[in-house]
């Protein structure tokens, strides 16, 4: 995205709150103002006192220190301090009202928008991308706006009041200062830019020497067994050493920013002084006014090097902000006008009546696909890698649409339905067992977020799951950990099973995750899933054929096309794919992991 477009965009959630905005802007002038004349009210100290001492070495009568304008400065440099500190306070105040609503706004149309992009975009990116968008991004655009926003005006203000103050002044002695801001500017860009990429050559090596270390200490044992200790140890050193190179290039070219800086600083600052003692003993200029030529000196060389820092961060932070924007402006999911409703309970007939899809519309997967479900039968499919069963779970619960043809339910086509009327009729048990931190009651809860205590522990008593339940500490009211590893796949899957029941769906969609689980655990799940099916119609994604022969109907699919279908006796009986799926793994029993399907 071009500049103009980001800050654009950004403007647009900042100026919902533009009354705090302008205030904070207000209020940063007041501060940068108060800042620079901080100078010219001590200048009015220094001249007078060195008036008045001058006076009594002279001999001049009456003379002697002027108590009166002195107090009379003191206080107007206490109206400044207030002045500089309370616009300080109130600026960064209101500014961070409002970065953090506004980014409260920007977050939350980040999550709003997730719900309404089509699946196909999270199936296209890698969700560690879409989660930095969501995090790193919008923090990287808080940090800017509201640490870096200020400072940055701060600086530009006081450069800009500095450069005033110095000319109404004296102009010729403010142009030796004008003069040093491109040339500090510039030698500071230089060096920036050499140390970004210094410090992007650390961390590429740091990572590098992270990820070789974690790779042979999991490795440890098979080094010590094939005797590689010196090689590891080799290899090691290499890597410590290019880190070592490139985090002294790093933090040497970093380092020569202040003193480089404070060089034409200083050369400023010299040429400044004897310029200005020039002009006061010509009597062109005071001695409060040299002071306060030299405080500005710095006022003006401290905010080039802060601007200067600064630039990393927000050219970052616009980075970040087209990366956001590039997200909220994704196509969403296509919503048709809605013309149809179902009932509250659905009987759970489902019909494909010549359905054509493809991911790419040029290049269909299913060509023409028809079967019809009765309510409260069970449907298995089965079929190889690709075959196109998940597409077509998919395309039941509308995370694509058909691209010709319609899928029924009741007899009511699903696309002239909502997509949250539709899906709410339907109850998953995946194949990944997602549980999220919180306590195992909260977690089965999910499933219907309005059931009492007593209703979820009847509904894991249907999954099976109850006992195993009451046997853990604490029992439903034990923390899931935050990658729930502490407790296994199976009583995961079982407690998903059980968030199923409690939901109630006229229709369920089974993921047997059966493969990974021995025996004993893979006869108490098919029990389980056998409960939840029950008076409901079911659609199963097989996995492991014995546990399917019992399905009213089985589909075969194969390159997105049905290619058998039956139950389990007929399709034996045809002697064909599905026969030889199933014979080849009985034949091979001994081998577990040799036997199962790929999906």
């Amino acid at each position: 995205m071009k500049l103009t477009d980001v800050l654009q965009r950004l403007w647009s959630y900042l100026r919902v709150y533009r009354g705090q905005f302008i205030l904070s802007i207000l209020a940063t002038i007041v501060q940068t103002f108060a800042q620079a004349i901080e100078p010219v009210i001590l200048g009015l100290a220094i001249t007078e006192l060195s008036a008045n001492v001058l006076d009594i070495v002279n001999g001049v009568p009456g003379a002697g220190i002027n108590y009166s304008y002195i107090a009379w400065v003191c206080v107007l440099y206490f109206i400044r301090g207030m002045g500089f500190h309370g616009g300080q306070f109130i600026g960064q105040y209101a500014l961070t009202n409002v970065v953090q609503k506004s980014m409260y706004d920007l977050r939350n149309d980040i999550s709003n928008k997730a719900s309404r992009i089509p699946v196909s975009y999270f199936d296209a990116h890698q969700t560690g991308d879409i989660l930095a968008r969501m995090t790193n991004d919008v923090d990287a655009i808080t940090n800017a706006l509201q640490q870096s926003f200020i400072q940055l005006l701060n600086a530009v203000l006081g450069i800009a009041f500095a450069i005033t103050m110095m000319l109404i002044l004296d102009w010729k002695l403010a142009l030796i200062l004008i003069v040093t801001i491109p040339i500090s500017y510039f030698l500071a860009q230089i060096i920036l830019k050499k140390s970004q990429t210094a410090f992007q050559q650390q961390a590429d090596a740091l990572g590098d020497l992270f990820g070789y270390t974690q790779e042979q200490l999991s490795g440890f044992t098979e080094i010590k067994v094939y005797g590689k200790q010196e090689e590891s140890v080799s290899v090691f050193r290499d890597k410590n050493a290019r880190l070592r190179d490139h985090g002294f290039k790093a933090s040497f070219i970093s380092s020569l920013m202040m003193p480089i800086l404070g060089f034409v600083s200083n050369l400023a600052y010299a040429v400044t002084s004897v310029v200005g003692v020039l002009a006061v003993l010509a009597g062109r200029l005071t001695v409060g006014n040299l002071q306060a030529f030299v405080q500005y000196v710095w006022q003006i060389n401290q905010p080039i090097q802060m601007i200067t820092q600064l630039s990393g961060v927000i050219q970052s932070a616009i980075a970040a902000s087209g990366r956001v924007f590039e997200f909220l402006d994704e196509e969403e999911e296509y919503q048709m006008p809605v013309s149809n409703t179902l009932p509250d309970k659905v009987a759970g007939a489902v019909e494909f009546d010549h359905v054509r899809f493809g991911y790419d519309p040029q290049n269909p997967l299913m060509t023409d696909i028809s079967f019809s479900v009765n309510p409260g039968e069970t449907v298995a499919v089965v079929g190889p890698t690709g075959a196109g069963k998940t597409t077509l779970i998919n395309l039941l619960m509308r995370f694509y649409d058909v691209d010709s043809g319609a899928i029924k339910v009741d007899g009511v086509d699903i696309k002239t339905i909502p997509r949250s009327e539709l899906r709410k009729h339907f109850g998953m048990v995946l194949q990944d067992a997602w549980l999220y931190t919180d306590n195992i009651m909260e977690n089965l809860r999910f499933g219907d977020l309005e059931a009492n205590d007593y209703e979820v522990m009847e509904a894991a008593q249907v999954a099976n799951v109850h006992h195993f339940i009451q046997t853990l500490p604490g029992g439903y009211d034990m923390e899931i950990n935050e990658e729930a590893s502490n407790i296994s796949l199976g009583q995961k899957q079982l407690m998903t099973i059980a968030r199923a029941v409690l939901s109630d769906p006229d229709i369920l969609i089974l993921d047997e995750a059966t493969s990974s689980v021995d025996t004993r655990l893979e006869q108490l799940i098919q029990s389980a899933m056998d409960n939840v099916m029950e008076g409901r119609t079911s659609f199963v994604i097989a996995h492991r054929l014995s546990t399917i022969k019992n399905a009213d109907m089985i589909l075969v699919m194969q390159n997105g096309n049905i290619i058998e279908h039956g139950n389990h006796e007929q399709l034996m009986a045809q002697d064909g794919f599905y026969a030889d799926l199933y014979n080849s793994q009985f034949q091979k029993q001994e081998q577990p992991a040799d036997i199962h399907m790929s999906y």
